[in-house]
């Protein structure tokens, strides 16, 4: 009977996660069309516009906006919570170790130098640099220390802080695109940017090959190995993915912080901890924070950069959390 019971129960759990990811992908529809047609311009028949217009704002600058932010706000949410389970650390995320802000000097080297010339294949090496370096530097002893992954990263992000302010100096002309990637924003998003947001989708899908290697590395690297994880090749191939969808976000959005952070957060708690719906949940929840934070920004805060508006409520939440650990 006992046994009847708790497979009973876990089906219901297992039935729970299914319905929460019919509801957000549902929740994502709905809010992508709804954004699409809230903006300043008031077209939802508060003024009359000619249909040639309507249909320019809505097919080529809002449309793309939304599809992007959902694109970005996923990516950074998704990435955030494998770089949790990589590092079995819930205070990681693309912002907190320095990963955003590699990616951000990639972007300004190639818009500075390179003229925009391979900005995507820019911010991600320079996504992927940043986040090897915190791993080597926090890793010891085959464990990573919360304390010394905290450091690693604000001293990469530091380091990467100083170049862009070098770049900055140094730009000339090139300082408002620069201060773009610094702030971050969505803004002159293009359908170009759209087709290139769709490579984090298929990246993200590769994150989905990894989810019982992610739980099996929450039990630690000895339990892993001893069930016949390969560790090391697991963690380049989850350095790797993360690092791409980060580069990629960023150079589509600039430094957008905390989604990674957040998001993995406020899922766990209502999805359980196993990254087989960890991750498809947290990507939906990211994607529709994200979509609707820029929507608010564009309609009520004068274009705002949305990375101010995450800055704003994730520092505190970040803050929360540290201050958890010293008491448990």
């Amino acid at each position: 009977m006992g046994n009847i019971r708790a497979l009973h129960t876990t089906i219901s759990v297992v039935s729970y996660r299914w319905i929460l990811i019919i509801i957000l992908s549902t929740i994502s529809v709905i809010s992508a069309i709804v954004c699409t047609f809230i903006g300043p311009s008031n077209i939802c028949g508060i003024q009359i516009m000619e249909t040639s217009k309507m249909s320019l704002i809505l097919t080529q600058i809002r449309l793309p906006r939304v599809i992007t932010s959902f694109i970005v706000g996923g990516g950074l949410a998704a990435a955030g919570a494998a770089m949790q389970g990589l590092f079995r650390n819930p205070l990681a995320d693309p912002y907190v170790i320095g990963t955003s802000s590699g990616g951000a000097l990639g972007a300004a080297i190639s818009l500075v130098i390179f003229h925009s010339f391979l900005l995507p294949l820019a911010a991600f090496c320079g996504a992927c640099s940043s986040t090897i370096i915190v791993y080597i530097i926090c890793r010891q002893n085959g464990k990573v220390a919360v304390e010394t992954l905290l450091l690693s990263g604000i001293a990469v992000s530091l380091f990467c802080s100083a170049m862009l302010s070098f770049l900055m100096y140094k730009s000339g002309n090139d300082l408002h695109q620069i201060m773009f990637w610094l702030m971050g924003g969505l803004w002159n998003t293009t359908w170009d940017k759209v087709r290139i947001g769709l490579l984090i989708i298929p990246a993200i899908g590769v994150l989905f090959f990894t989810v019982r290697e992610l739980d099996i590395l929450s039990l630690g690297d000895d339990e892993a190995s001893s069930l016949g994880v390969n560790t090391e090749r697991i963690k380049i191939v989850l350095l790797a993915i993360t690092s791409f969808i980060t580069g990629i976000a960023v150079s589509l959005s600039g430094s957008i912080g905390f989604i990674g952070l957040i998001v993995p957060h406020m899922v766990r708690s209502i999805s359980g901890s196993s990254f087989r719906f960890l991750l498809p949940i947290s990507a939906l929840a990211g994607g529709i924070i994200l979509m609707w934070a820029d929507t608010l920004t564009r309609t009520l805060m004068n274009d705002m950069p949305v990375g101010i508006i995450t800055a704003f409520f994730g520092a505190p939440f970040f803050i929360y959390l540290i201050r958890r650990r010293m008491w448990t």
